[in-house]
Parts: structure tokens; C-alpha cells; sequence
């Protein structure tokens, strides 16, 4: 706790500098990821949506979401044309090449997702010769085309519709981030698929911006005290069911 108040203090005197931005903020947001992002009677609303306004209110940032799907957040923040991103956003070496990062706040992975009745596929191991459904331009499509040379890869542009691959029988597995592929198979699955196999690739996601961007400073500070004050832990519990 003494080490991150000292970080806290650090980061504070860092932004001294004024923060020159925008009248209104661009943040990219992809159409859903639950439990993180998706819309609710109209109204934005997830673990990430909540953590995004809280800091945004906390600075005076008036902001507007522009939905994109991933691939396009992706560009859009190496190209500058947003401010930032919330997306459920693993920190990788390669993108930190081409954009910032928040200090990272949830700790993912990637998880294999197979119809209920198949019981060939237990784990990567038997996707050899296998149709298998990934997201364009996320980490699950990253790993799949490096370490699944001999897996027929099928890319959808939404994870919900690689899921529906699956249920419908075109693909035999889907390869996507644990968190939304378990809240899925919980909430919307109807028994029809099942999570196999072990938790793939340990990840961090944070929120992104284009590189040297002034608001991560910003942001991070925010981040640092409602992880100090116990806000942090109290939203994480209410969308996970589990402290941090």
C-alpha cells in the first residue's frame, strides 16, 4: 500500500502539466463485450463503461463513445483518430510499439469454447485438422495463427458471432478472452457450449490511447486512487462476483 501511494504522489507531480485536450473526447468502444461493455436499455453500461466514467467525471472530461469493431480500434488509436479506447485491450509488446497504456486492471487469458455434446475437443491439443472461430485483430487470432498452423482458422469481425459458429455446428471451436467467453456460456449460451481446456496465455487488459497521448498520465492517477481507496475493488466485486 506504501509503495503505491508513493507511485500516487510520483504520478500527481507528473501532471502538473496542463492537460491540453479536446472540448469533447472520442473514446472507441466495440458494439459489446460483457461483462465489460454492452448497451442496456439504450444506456452503456459493464465493468469498463463504469471504470471509464468514473475516472472521466473525476477529471471533467466531457466525452462520446464511437462504436468500431476491434480491428478498427485498434487503427483508429495507432492513427490518432481517437482519444482513446476501451475494449477489453490486452497489453501486448507489439501494440505498446504503437499506442499507450493504462496501468493494467484485469487479469485475462484466452479459453476455448466447443458445443456441449462434443467431447473430441478437450484442449488445443486436439484442434489439429479443426475448423476453429477467432475474432479479427484480437489476441485469441495472434495465437492461433502462431501456435495452430494445422487449425482451419475462420475470423468474424464480433466475438458473439463466432460463438453462434460454434452452437450452429459450422465451426467446432471458438479460441476467445475467458472472461466473455464464460460470462456467454453463463448468460446466453442455453446449454448449448461448454468451456474446455486450461486458461491460455495469461493477459492484462487497460484502457488505450494514441501514443503520447496526455490523458494517460491523467488516468492513471484516477486509477491509482480508486485502487487506493477501495472504489476500485468495490465495482471489480460488483461485476465479478470476487474481490481483485
Amino acid at each position: 500500500m506504501k509503495r503505491l501511494h508513493n507511485l500516487l504522489i510520483g504520478l500527481l507531480l507528473m501532471a502538473a502539466i496542463p492537460l491540453a485536450q479536446a472540448d469533447r473526447l472520442t473514446v472507441a468502444i466495440p458494439s459489446s463485450f460483457v461483462p465489460f461493455m454492452f448497451q442496456e436499455d439504450g444506456e452503456w453500461t459493464g465493468f469498463e463503461v463504469e471504470l471509464w466514467e468514473t475516472i472521466a467525471e473525476e477529471n471533467g472530461w466531457e466525452f462520446e463513445y464511437n462504436t468500431m469493431n476491434f480491428s478498427g480500434i485498434i487503427t483508429a488509436l495507432q492513427t490518432g483518430r481517437v482519444d482513446a479506447a476501451i475494449a477489453a485491450i490486452t497489453i501486448t509488446s507489439e501494440r505498446e510499439e504503437t499506442m499507450d497504456f493504462s496501468h493494467a486492471y484485469y487479469d485475462s487469458g484466452l479459453m476455448l469454447m466447443v458445443r456441449a455434446d462434443n467431447d473430441e475437443i478437450q484442449s488445443i491439443d486436439d484442434l489439429a485438422g479443426k475448423r476453429l472461430a477467432v475474432t479479427t485483430g484480437t489476441t485469441s487470432d495472434n495465437f492461433a495463427e502462431e501456435s495452430l498452423p494445422d487449425t482451419e482458422l475462420t475470423r468474424f469481425s464480433r466475438a458473439e458471432q463466432a460463438y453462434l459458429e460454434v452452437r450452429s455446428g459450422r465451426v467446432d471451436a471458438a479460441l476467445h478472452d475467458t472472461p466473455n467467453v464464460l460470462y456467454y456460456i453463463e448468460t446466453a449460451g442455453d446449454g448449448d457450449v461448454k468451456a474446455v481446456g486450461e486458461n491460455l496465455e495469461a493477459q492484462s487488459y487497460a484502457m488505450a490511447f494514441p501514443r503520447n497521448s496526455e490523458l494517460r498520465n491523467a488516468v492513471n492517477i484516477t486509477l491509482l486512487a480508486m485502487m487506493e481507496d477501495g472504489r476500485y475493488a468495490e465495482l471489480y466485486e460488483r461485476w465479478f462476483g470476487e474481490a481483485p
